[in-house]
């Protein structure tokens, strides 16, 4: 099984390396989109899937980093990675901030506390002109001056790599251990000596930081920074994107970010109705593939080489 991991692994690390040469701009961007929108779904089922800590607030986290990165590198005139970086800092105060406030909360009063956050969070952006640009939005400098995207193509599936390999880390930790046993039972879990109020905290400080991150690309990349990136639409594609995966598997978390992007850039030509179509494969998503649609699929594909790989060497041995 190791063996059919790494090779997969180099398989899609050949493909992507070779990605940008073999696809037009388009798709290209949408590439870029899916994998920021896959850190995103990623951290998400870092916070829910594993922490167990169904928060509806990781869009206003996506806020703060791109707005801190825009207004530090417009208004203070600071470098724009540096600015980048005081995003995610930022998202990560904000979250740990948040993780705090809901220590008592959870189930769909954590859910709709963060959610009151993310559109209180929009609300101000979009009355605070003069500091935001309001629903007009702002204008953000290129973080690179190239005739195509390959820079941001690149930066962004190392920013993706290294975001997913940080948090199996985290995952195969002891924290780890401690995020599953506090979406267990956290009273089980305070009773067995985690200390639930700081693994909470944690939780979200970590998936907070990394959805400012997405923020803080996002920003340079596109341009412009509007309101509409805190919006419940936006919020409701990540969680999506993470149920399609697999809340439960951050490879599947990534792989379900990227589908659904294509999927729904691919359905464009259909107008409303790829919404249409979009839900009814969530709905069949959430009936009947409670893990998701990729990860089982990619759990029975290995069974399959492994069932293969046992047969063929009983009879190389016979």
């Amino acid at each position: 099984m190791r063996r059919l991991d790494i090779a997969l692994g180099l398989v899609l690390a050949i493909l992507a390396a070779a990605f940008p040469f073999l696809v037009n701009a388009y798709w290209l961007h949408v590439m870029i989109i899916g994998m920021m929108s896959a850190i995103m779904a990623a951290s998400w089922a870092l916070l829910a899937g594993y922490a167990g800590q169904f928060s509806f607030g990781h869009m206003a986290f996506v806020a703060i980093g791109g707005y801190t990165a825009a207004l530090l590198a417009t208004d203070a005139g600071l470098p724009l990675p540096l600015g980048m970086l005081a995003g995610v800092i930022a998202s990560a105060v904000f979250g740990g901030i948040i993780g705090w406030t809901c220590l008592r909360m959870s189930g769909p009063y954590l859910a709709i506390f963060t959610m009151a956050f993310s559109e209180v969070l929009r609300i101000v952006i979009v009355t605070e002109v003069e500091v935001t640009g309001g629903a007009g939005g702002i204008t953000v400098p290129q973080l690179f001056h190239a005739q195509t995207d390959f820079p941001y193509y690149y930066l962004i599936l190392a920013l993706l790599i290294v975001s997913v390999g940080g948090m199996m880390l985290v995952v195969a930790s002891r924290w780890g251990l401690f995020f599953r046993a506090i979406r267990e039972n956290e009273q089980a879990a305070a009773a067995a000596g985690v200390k639930v109020t700081r693994f909470r905290i944690i939780a979200f400080a970590i998936a907070s930081s990394l959805a400012g991150l997405a923020g803080a690309f996002y920003a340079p990349y596109i341009g412009i920074l509007t309101p509409d990136v805190a919006s419940q639409d936006q919020m409701g594609l990540v969680v999506a994107m993470a149920i399609v995966g697999g809340m439960e598997s951050l490879p599947g978390a990534v792989a379900g970010a990227i589908a659904v992007e294509f999927l729904v850039e691919a359905l464009r030509s259909y107008g409303q109705w790829r919404l249409v179509l979009f839900g009814a494969l969530l709905l069949f998503t959430m009936r009947f593939a409670r893990n998701g649609l990729i990860t089982p699929g990619w759990l029975r594909l290995r069974g399959l080489v492994g069932l293969g790989a046992a047969r063929l060497a009983r009879e190389a041995a016979d």
